[in-house]
């Protein structure tokens, strides 16, 4: 399998490139070890953590960025920063925890230095029963057309909503994980997680309407 490459450019300009190597060549040890080994001066072993968290650091930025192009800016800002600050990182919360945080906060950075404002579409009410017919709708798609519809209609949610919903239902963090993550309270969080729920479904209902049966909600 042919070898990633991953460029990092520095504040100083220095330039740090890791070959990344491939999944098989790997070593599957726990992100502690790895950070140890960084701190110890072997450096390139950083690669094995942006190969860890890469796709999923992207993934959050993205839904709140919702531009590719400055997506994998930030997103590749986000190790540089990861990297420069490690020796900080004290193991109180998990490596990825602390990586979202700052992919989070990275984000919002780009956000406001954009001076843009990133629209939201109306999003209706919806009740219990029609996020039940959505999610039947939803069960007869096929796994790849199912993935896009849900990705697609995150985009459409505030930033801080689809960041909410990536990081407790895509990459299973807990609510006091996103706490930490977002900096806003654990009962703050519930009450975003079940909004954001709602305008999600309502999204996908529009998506999917096709799909819906009026006389009975479910898939035709």
């Amino acid at each position: 399998m042919q070898k990633l490459i991953f460029v990092l450019f520095s504040r100083n300009s220095v330039t740090i490139t890791y070959i990344i190597p491939s999944y098989e060549e790997m070593n599957h040890q726990p992100d502690q070890y790895y950070i140890n080994q960084v701190l110890e001066g072997h450096t390139n072993v950083f690669s094995v953590l942006i190969e860890r968290y890469q796709s999923l650091v992207y993934t959050v930025v993205y839904r709140m960025i919702k531009n590719r192009e400055q997506a994998e800016e930030v997103a590749q800002d986000t190790f540089i920063k990861a990297y420069e600050s490690l020796e900080k990182y004290r193991g109180d919360a998990k490596f990825s925890t602390w990586l979202y945080t700052i992919a989070y906060r990275k984000s919002l950075d780009a956000i406001k230095s954009g001076k843009r404002m990133i629209t939201s579409e109306i999003i209706e009410e919806i009740n219990e029963g029609e996020i039940e017919m959505v999610g039947d709708a939803l069960s007869y798609l096929q796994n790849k057309e199912r993935k896009q519809i849900i990705s697609d209609s995150i985009l459409k949610l505030p930033e801080d909503e689809a960041a909410i919903i990536t990081l407790y239902y895509f990459e299973e963090k807990s609510v006091k994980e996103i706490v930490e993550i977002i900096g806003l309270t654990a009962d703050n969080v519930k009450i975003k997680l079940y909004r954001s729920r709602k305008k999600l479904y309502s999204i996908l209902k529009h998506h999917i309407s096709p799909e819906i049966s009026s006389k009975n909600g479910r898939a035709i």
